[in-house]
């Protein structure tokens, strides 16, 4: 199944940014326990690649990405460590090379001008980020000239906003810390549980609604 598929499968990339190594990695295997099965490491966490090879090893079906690639070095080591896509904050040496790898590609981008290049770069998706500049509104007007563009609205998602954009015709959405809270960072696991559970209810209801 291609990522696209698995996008438009999941609705969500769930995306872990920490200051914690082993708190991060928890959070991985939380997310996997719970039912969440798009994950997306930032490379701004520390031994994030260690994570994605670890993780990697005993995800199953779940899939593990690297976030944050900005190089050309940065999409070399993530697809050495096993990750199964990439995502980028823009349009950079990272996900050229990423693509060049083999490996999919949601690349960041938020003016049409940048989406079009993108998905000309090969991107398998856009993230439309950060997506909180134009909102669900923005994203209705993107669509018009742009309807088939498979976009992942990042950046200030919560669960609500996550139904808008969905509604809105967003591929899937990628959220952070609505779901990860402070738990990439030390935080309290129970919570993350909690706060997986409320957000795959929601995107359970949206299906129901579609």
């Amino acid at each position: 199944m291609s990522l696209t598929d698995r996008l438009r499968r999941e609705r969500v990339i769930a995306i872990i940014r920490g200051t914690d190594t082993k708190a991060a990695e928890r959070t991985v295997h939380i997310l996997r326990e719970e039912g969440i099965t798009l994950i997306e490491v930032s490379l701004t966490t520390p031994d994030a690649a260690g994570i994605i090879a670890r993780s990697s090893r005993e995800a199953g079906d779940t899939l593990i990405g690297a976030g944050t690639v900005l190089t050309g070095d940065d999409a070399r080591a993530v697809q050495q460590a096993g990750a199964a896509f990439v995502v980028t904050p823009a349009l950079a040496e990272g996900s050229l090379t990423a693509h060049a790898l083999g490996l999919p590609v949601v690349a960041g981008a938020l003016t049409p001008t940048e989406i079009v290049r993108a998905v000309s770069e090969g991107a398998s998706a856009v993230k439309l980020f950060p997506a909180s500049v134009g909102g669900p509104a923005y994203l209705r007007s993107l669509r018009e000239p742009l309807p088939g563009v498979p976009f992942v609205p990042t950046g200030g998602v919560d669960a609500d906003a996550a139904h808008a954009y969905l509604e809105a015709g967003a591929l899937a959405v990628g959220v952070g810390a609505p779901i990860m809270g402070d738990a990439p960072h030390g935080g309290d696991p129970d919570a993350l549980r909690e706060r997986c559970r409320a957000f795959l209810t929601a995107l359970t209801r949206h299906r129901e609604g579609e």
